[in-house]
């Protein structure tokens, strides 16, 4: 059984989604995530509030909604929705109000006005240069990179860099380790200048093979056997260069990354 959950925001609803991931993943359930989000007048909250009740009759457990709408008026109407309706800021707010013996602003999009210019642009430029130097298709100003990932085709680099710079501002390159590498016994050319900020990623061959299977079916490329033979070399040339690394298969992407950072040695609020 399936139940909705409905994310109601006057932002983007980003943050008040990952909050709800963090407490629904405690539930060996499934739920379907619907983000509402700049609800920010009477008539788009009664008109959240008629699609969560259109969603009602359609399981046999009530929605479930997480709001982060800090205008009182607003709040009250979503309120009144047929679900459960958790106030995320009334939950938080208050008791903060209370023991900071101040009045919160309850101001809406108080959190993107807060942003900090000069970290925004910081994100923008190491989202432009991990696109730049995504599979190794660059060794221009790898000085800049300030974590180099390396592992198998496929073995999670790209997301893992992407989330790092999109979320934390770092740059991030990443170079796949190939057979020519094996044979030889050694890193890519370029990345033998920069032993320090390399961290590897590993997988399991069974999913590896699964995965290039989806993009190359039937290839030698996603077969186990190569897979397997891919995988083990990799790790054994990781541990002989003394490369830091661990196995993907069954981790998040936060925490492949906050493992990457916490081991390479990069504060960016970890």
């Amino acid at each position: 059984m399936t139940s909705t959950v409905f994310i109601v925001s006057d932002g983007t609803g980003i943050t008040a989604e990952t909050f709800a991931h963090s407490i629904l993943s405690q539930f060996d359930l499934k739920f379907r995530l619907i983000r509402l989000p700049f609800i920010d007048s009477h008539v788009k909250a009664q008109s959240a509030v008629e699609r969560i009740n259109r969603t009602a009759p359609e399981s046999e457990r009530r929605p479930i909604v997480f709001t982060t709408l800090v205008n009182h008026d607003l709040n009250e109407i979503v309120k009144g929705a047929h679900a459960l309706v958790m106030d995320i800021f009334q939950t938080f707010v208050e008791p903060l109000e209370q023991e900071l013996r101040i009045k919160a602003s309850h101001a809406m999009g108080r959190g993107h006005w807060s942003v900090d210019s000069e970290a925004y642009y910081q994100r923008i430029e190491a989202i432009n240069f991990s696109l730049a130097h995504d599979d190794g298709q660059s060794s221009r100003n790898l000085e800049q990179a300030e974590v180099i990932l390396i592992g198998v085709s496929r073995s999670g680099k790209t997301p893992t860099s992407l989330y790092l710079a999109m979320q934390y501002g770092v740059k991030v390159a990443n170079y796949p380790l190939i057979p020519e590498d094996f044979e030889r016994g050694a890193l890519p050319g370029p990345l033998s200048f920069y032993k320090s900020k390399l961290f590897g990623l590993s997988i399991d061959a069974h999913r590896l093979s699964q995965i290039r299977a989806a993009r190359r079916p039937g290839s030698r490329y996603a077969s186990l056997e190569n897979c397997r033979d891919e995988v083990n070399a990799a790790q054994a040339l990781m541990q002989r260069k003394h490369i830091p690394w661990l196995c993907s298969t069954h981790k998040s992407i936060e925490e492949i990354a906050t493992t990457v950072l916490h081991e390479c040695k990069r504060d960016k609020g970890i």
